[in-house]
């Protein structure tokens, strides 16, 4: 079972807000996920990411992949000065 942490999109329309997730890869982008490690608020100003640190390392070494998109947040917040 491949898996990624990808993006999930929630909110209203032009409301964006999203939910990053840690899914198999032939999951639907807002279908099932094994588990919700953080959140990603686009629409407020500045930008709000909230991450589970513990959880997204975990995953990431259980063979885990992140999206580009994904990985520009990890490192927007410093996750990978971490490792």
């Amino acid at each position: 079972m491949a898996v990624k942490i990808r993006l999930a999109r929630h909110g209203a329309k032009k409301r964006a807000f999203y939910r990053i997730v840690v899914a198999d890869i032939e999951c639907k982008r807002d279908g099932r996920n094994l588990e919700t490690v953080g959140t990603y608020n686009p629409v407020a100003e500045p930008a709000e990411v909230k991450l589970e640190n513990e959880r997204i390392q975990y995953w990431m070494e259980q063979g885990a992949t992140p999206t580009d998109t994904v990985k520009s947040l990890l490192k927007r917040e410093g996750f990978f000065a971490n490792l």
